[in-house]
């Protein structure tokens, strides 16, 4: 559903446009060159490429596969280098820097502690330095001339048994850059009440958390996150179509599980490119987020894994204009939506929503009405 008072918008416009990120792993967005930098200095020698451009794109064809357990391995060389505090310090530095280069105004960006001890350190000083490569990401872009505030959410892995204990830890932090709790890895024979426990605490104390849920595994997957274990936001929830009748007329039936999803207005973090690597969407044009957005879902645009699906989120929304022709009140709807769903206070997030996100999307559109006024003087004057 798109407004017909805008045309669709170019790619400037989209790279300036202020967006919102609420899925993106940090592990799954270092640049090339930082791998191949930090591979060096530690002396990991298992990288399958050493210049920048090419691993770049062994990366993206590795992850191509169509199948989620193949695109988690890619994850083995990212990770194997993030294991000193210096290294997890530049990470987020850099990724800081550049979702702000990107147009991104907020984002919460995940990764699992536990998967950061091979080198001593401990889960608060991997917690410690990774805030820190934030804020210096934040002043460092200040210094560009963007502004961005970033978040934290501490991912447990699935097919570990350190949920509770990560939870406890994003209690800790809550005050200090953590915003909420996930958890993720395979879904497939981990199904999210095997950390009860973790979601339990979390909801005693009053705290947020996303789960990765419907994206390889279908809708109890969904039903488990939500109906069990009280998900605040559904990290990814693609498979929420497979509750949904579109007839040969267009008419649309909801299942009792999609009706609760959209009446409850639970968040949906989606990541279209990254539901076509790992098989969850057949083409960016038959991704469920166009009927959702038309059915009135509180559906997000997100990245996932940049490195791993060579994306940004002005990419994401570069294949989405041109797949279902949305214009810049599309965009301002999927990063309202993304907004409203963050895990900082309501005043902070409708001071962003008031203050930043509709007056940048004013200016764009009011950029549009100058440019069809200009278009349309020189158009009579070469008529006269």
């Amino acid at each position: 559903m798109t407004s017909q008072t805008h045309s669709v918008p170019t790619a400037d416009q989209i790279r300036r446009a202020p967006k919102v990120l609420l899925h993106d792993h940090l592990d799954g967005g270092l640049r090339p060159g930082t791998i191949i930098e930090l591979a060096r200095e530690q002396g990991y020698e298992n990288l399958p490429e050493t210049e920048p451009d090419k691993l770049g794109v062994w990366f993206r064809e590795a992850a191509d596969s169509g199948s989620l357990e193949r695109y988690l391995e890619t994850f083995a060389h990212t990770c194997a280098v993030m294991q000193t505090r210096e290294a997890l310090f530049r990470v987020a530095a850099e990724c800081a820097v550049d979702l702000a280069e990107d147009g991104v105004v907020y984002a919460e960006v995940r990764y699992a502690p536990e998967q950061h001890l091979e080198g001593g350190l401990t889960l608060e000083e991997v917690v410690e330095a990774v805030n820190a490569g934030f804020r210096e990401g934040e002043r460092r872009a200040r210094e560009d001339g963007h502004r961005i505030r970033v978040g934290a959410l501490l991912t447990a892995m699935r097919h570990a048994a350190r949920s509770l204990e990560i939870a406890e830890l994003a209690n800790t932090y809550r005050d200090s850059g953590v915003v909420g709790f996930d958890i993720a890895g395979a879904e497939a024979g981990y199904p999210p009440t095997r950390h009860l426990d973790a979601f339990e605490y979390l909801k005693r104390e009053n705290n947020h958390f996303t789960i990765h849920a419907g994206e390889a595994f279908g809708l109890p997957s969904i039903w488990q996150a939500l109906q069990w274990c009280g998900a605040d936001r559904l990290g990814h929830g693609v498979r929420i179509i497979d509750d949904i009748e579109v007839a040969d007329d267009g008419s649309v039936k909801l299942g009792r599980l999609a009706a609760y999803v959209r009446d409850k207005r639970i968040p949906l973090e989606m990541c279209p490119s990254s539901n076509l690597q790992t098989g969850a969407a057949a083409s960016i044009g038959e991704h469920p987020i166009g009927l959702l957005r038309t059915l009135h879902f509180r559906a997000t645009v997100n990245t996932d894994n940049r490195l791993m699906s060579g994306t940004s989120m002005s990419r994401e929304f570069e294949l989405l204009t041109e797949a279902f022709d949305y214009t810049l009140d599309d965009m301002q709807w999927f990063t309202v939506n993304a907004m409203k769903s963050a895990f900082i206070p309501f005043d902070e997030r409708l001071a962003m929503i008031n203050e930043v996100i509709k007056p940048g999307y004013a200016e764009l559109r009011s950029e549009w009405l100058f440019q069809q006024t200009a278009a349309t003087s020189g158009s009579s004057r070469t008529e006269g």
